[in-house]
């Protein structure tokens, strides 16, 4: 493992100050250049040069003929050029003094034949200049702490918590979007592609040390060092949580892997194997990766499995309820104590049976802050799941009613709306247990947007929640493990 984040090869690669671009233009059908907008829209605030033969400048920036003509050595060179000429430029910046790239061109080792070979002189000419690069046949990094976007798409998303290292490009640049949906971002984004320099292994040791990085999500379609994948991922598990999804398991997965990177995918069970011995959390596809990054980036970790479900309607009651059983999360009786705190809160109709379902509730702050507090300081309960549901149409009804007019409407749904969330988050920042939310309303409601702003998963169906949580017990219990080793 390195020492610190600065000895990792991919910090200047991930927080660099100046940056010498290979292969962007004024052509706006050109890759090279799109990744050259997405770095200007993040109002990137290092300097960057773009290197081309024939203009003189490039979207408003100065343009240098030569890499040898630029003012000073970049700390980064971002090549996206023709493959045949791509280790000539890999040269040129080795003699400039450039010491990182990353090298997004495709059409090396990934389609055999001369691919091969001009990946093996990437891999000697690095080494001749003591050159650390990711790719080739990669996307790049995306840095939002550092407001570093170098994908093709822009980065719409916010600073964010999850640190992730992808084999696919796309589960980098794609998730912005995604991401953004729920109130989340990256911490660090790396796409290392055909890994002919840097690996998953190398990404591992930098997010372990990435001061903004609370979990670390992987995509994996074959790792290289498996005894070096499984020291470092053990030797991080008991400070953050590793997430890993793996698509090389089956026949059609290993001949895509193939086809995509070059990499020999190995079966489901060597692979859950690794993953045992390493501390990993498997999900089963991309959506369950980042449920279980966000829940695990933002939750404290159960004491045991002992899940209490809360609901005013049945079926989504009822739903988490299975979905909890299938994972083996156990729904327990609630206690005599709590059955006699909710007596206060519940109406004739409701349940206090598991799942807690109230059927209805007057007052908004006794479902979302007082009744979830008595089922939190249940001693049989290690963590809750929650149903959301306060849609914006129901306040403004409510409000409209009372005699609120139309001017007046817009403020007092905005403070009704906080006021509720902020006593989430206080019985949130009271509590040592977890618990998350549930909704099928999106951040088209106001009170779904404000609480995943501040910080509380609101995951979309009981089963994504009861996953997330299942993840929660898993970690706690794969933490206590690995620290006693």
């Amino acid at each position: 493992m390195i020492k610190s984040i600065e000895t990792s090869p991919l910090y200047p690669i991930v927080n660099p100050k100046s940056i010498a671009i290979f292969g962007a233009s004024n052509n706006i059908n050109v890759m090279g250049t799109n990744q050259l907008l997405s770095i200007l829209s993040l109002e990137y605030e290092g300097i960057v040069y773009p290197v081309h033969p024939r203009e003189e400048r490039i979207q408003n920036l100065k343009a240098y003929v030569s890499v040898m003509d630029l003012p000073e050595i970049p700390d980064l060179a971002l090549i996206i050029l023709p493959t045949d000429i791509v280790p000539k430029v890999l040269e040129e910046c080795g003699r400039k003094g450039i010491k990182h790239a990353i090298i997004v061109s495709g059409g090396f080792k990934e389609v055999g034949g001369r691919g091969i070979d001009l990946e093996d002189r990437l891999v000697k000419i690095a080494a001749k200049y003591g050159i650390r690069f990711l790719g080739p046949n990669c996307i790049g990094v995306a840095n939002p702490h550092r407001k570093l976007n170098v994908t093709f798409l822009e980065d719409n998303s916010k600073p964010g918590f999850i640190g992730m290292a992808s084999q696919s490009g796309s589960f980098i640049t794609q998730m912005f979007d995604y991401l953004s949906k729920f109130g989340l971002g990256f911490s660090a984004g790396i796409s290392v592609g055909n890994e002919a320099n840097i690996d998953l292994v190398d990404c591992l040791e930098y997010l372990a040390h990435c001061p903004h990085t609370k979990v670390v999500a992987l995509y994996i379609e074959s790792i290289r060092r498996g005894s070096e994948f499984i020291k470092a991922a053990r030797s991080i598990v008991p400070h953050k949580p590793i997430v890993a999804y793996y698509a090389g398991g089956s026949e059609a997965g290993k001949r895509a892997s193939f086809s995509h990177t070059g990499s020999l995918a190995g079966s489901d069970h060597l692979y859950n194997g690794v993953f045992r011995q390493s501390g990993v959390i498997r999900a089963n596809s991309i959506a369950e990766l980042f449920d279980c990054c966000w829940v695990l980036g933002t939750c404290p970790k159960p004491g045991g499995n002992r899940i209490i479900v809360q609901t005013h309607s049945g079926g989504p009651g009822a739903a988490a309820a299975d979905a909890c059983s299938r994972l083996g999360l156990d729904l327990p009786r609630l206690s005599t104590e709590a059955r006699e705190k909710l007596a206060e809160f519940v109406p004739p109709t409701a349940s206090v049976n598991n799942p807690v379902d109230l059927t209805f509730s007057k007052n908004p702050l006794d479902y979302f802050s007082k009744i979830p507090q008595v089922l939190l300081e249940d001693p049989g309960a290690d963590g809750l799941l929650i149903y959301y549901l306060m849609p914006t149409q129901t306040i403004t009804r409510a409000l409209e009613s009372m005699g609120s007019s139309a001017d007046q409407l817009p403020e007092q749904i905005d403070k009704l709306t906080e006021d509720v969330c902020n006593s989430v988050l206080n019985l949130r920042q009271s509590q040592s247990k977890p618990f998350i939310g549930y909704s099928f309303r999106t951040r088209a409601d106001l009170f779904i947007q404000k609480l995943q702003d501040k910080g509380m998963p609101i995951l979309p169906g009981p089963e994504r929640a009861a996953r997330a949580m299942q993840a929660l017990v898993q970690y706690a219990r794969l933490r206590e493990k690995l620290s006693q080793n």
